[in-house]
């Protein structure tokens, strides 16, 4: 038995997969009397449970084999299955870095997992000394890095999450949703070289997908035959992979799109900075910007009363708001709103 192996729930490694009838036929031309549909209606089918003209699709374009792919029902599905399948509730628990995206948190306590928190350093990185004494705990099963990161806006430093996931006994997901901002590299190129690394991407922000709810994970084949174990046999349904499969045909588009975003980011930042009430904006490698205002839930409200809505993460980071950049047209409205405010 291998480590990873010995990492996940004794439940899980038992269980026996619930095997569909279109797990049985991988075709599409037949009399279909198998899975009790109803034969009318353009949408009368089950999809296709292991999505596989999608996922030939993202292995195209990321340049990582099918095997190491899973898609999940948004990344938010992948971050319920990584608790259910290596923290025993009520015993085990997760390392999250705050401030960061706050499912991580949510999902293990749905989960009953306890969650440990080291707060991120003066400059919103991981602080390696805080965090080295936990990596040999036992107990702790699970490691989210979230980079770039949620609302911080920056990468986290590749040399400590490296340190981490070479020191670790357990696994390290690695949530990069937010990375085609970046310009950096992906940690996907690592995961044949980490057994214990989850790397999460999705299709909601850069791809412009929101709606369809599709997050992909990759990693190697000894953790992803576990999420199609556990997996409900049906998690993304035909329209969104066709969805998918038409944005990522027209991927040109979407890196035009990323280009103008990165863009208007930086120019947003620039005026932001110009912007009387604005104390301090944070560098990104996002799609947003987390921006120190003075009275922020003064200002909060007053672009709520103007129909513009940005999150208020004064509780998290005191005097903070995170502001996505928009189109042009929305982020010069912003800002001309921002200007009138008088605190």
């Amino acid at each position: 038995m291998n480590r990873i192996d010995r990492l996940v729930r004794l439940n899980v490694r038992a269980l026996v997969p619930y095997s569909s009838a279109r797990d049985e036929h991988e075709g599409k031309e037949g009399i279909f009397l198998d899975a009790n549909e109803s034969p009318f209606g353009p949408l009368n089918r089950y999809p296709d449970p292991r999505q596989r003209e999608l996922m030939a699709a993202i292995s195209k374009l990321k340049g990582v084999a099918e095997e190491n792919i899973f898609l999940g029902n948004g990344s938010d599905e992948v971050i319920d299955l990584c608790y259910r399948i290596f923290c025993n509730p009520g015993t085990d628990r997760a390392v999250i870095f705050p401030p960061t995206y706050g499912m991580y948190r949510v999902s293990a306590a749905i989960n009953d997992v306890e969650v440990i928190n080291v707060t991120l350093d003066k400059d919103f990185n991981i602080d390696i000394p805080a965090v080295t004494p936990l990596l040999t705990d036992e107990r702790i099963k699970l490691i989210f890095i979230c980079s770039p990161n949620n609302p911080t806006g920056n990468c986290m430093d590749p040399g400590r999450i490296e340190f981490i996931i070479r020191n670790f006994r357990g696994i390290v997901v690695l949530d990069e949703a937010y990375a085609d901002f970046s310009g950096r590299p992906s940690f996907t190129e690592k995961i044949a070289l980490y057994d214990n690394l989850i790397v999460m991407q999705t299709f909601s922000k850069a791809m412009g997908m929101a709606a369809v709810r599709i997050g992909m994970a990759f990693a190697s084949p000894g953790i992803l035959k576990y999420f199609f174990r556990v997996k409900p046999p049906y998690n993304i349904s035909t329209p969104n992979q066709e969805a998918a499969m038409e944005r990522l045909g027209d991927f040109k588009t979407v890196a035009i799109q990323t280009e103008t975003l990165i863009a208007e980011r930086r120019r947003l930042s620039e005026k932001l900075d110009e912007i009387p009430l604005v104390e301090k904006v944070w560098p990104s490698d996002a799609n947003f910007l987390l921006v120190s205002v003075r009275d922020p839930d003064a200002v909060y409200n007053s672009l709520i009363n103007k129909n513009i809505i940005v999150r208020n993460r004064s509780r998290e980071i005191g005097g903070c708001l995170r502001i996505t950049a928009g189109t042009r047209s929305e982020n010069d409205r912003l800002l001309d709103e921002l200007k009138k405010i008088r605190i």
